[in-house]
């Protein structure tokens, strides 16, 4: 199925004052434009750095740009598209952050 990305603006503004990350979204949303999921293992394939995080959350934590920026967004998989919900953008060191608070199941940011 193909993926319906909600509040892709969220990676532009963070791009806005972290130019040197451009270039990893960018990449990033071109393999989100073309990905075909129909279960969520199928986003490991896509992003073969990317962790499935636990709880039942339905949340993916992709590292971005080299392991430098982390990206947690929420997965929906409907009969005929996924909806991908980006609920938080940070460096490795904000999410380590998160991490340590147990925040990363619950925080939405955007």
């Amino acid at each position: 199925m193909k993926v319906h990305l909600i509040r892709k603006e969220s990676l532009e503004a963070f791009g806005l004052y972290h130019a040197q990350s451009r270039g990893a979204f960018g990449e990033w949303l071109s393999k989100v434009k073309f990905a075909d999921w129909e279960k969520p293992e199928d986003i490991l394939h896509t992003f073969g750095s990317a962790d499935l995080l636990g709880r039942d959350c339905h949340r993916i934590v992709s590292d971005i740009g080299g392991n430098k920026h982390r990206l947690i967004a929420k997965y929906a998989f409907e009969e005929t598209q996924v909806h991908l919900f980006i609920c938080w953008i940070g460096t490795h060191a904000e999410y380590d952050r998160l991490c340590r608070a147990g925040e990363q199941y619950t925080i939405h940011s955007y």
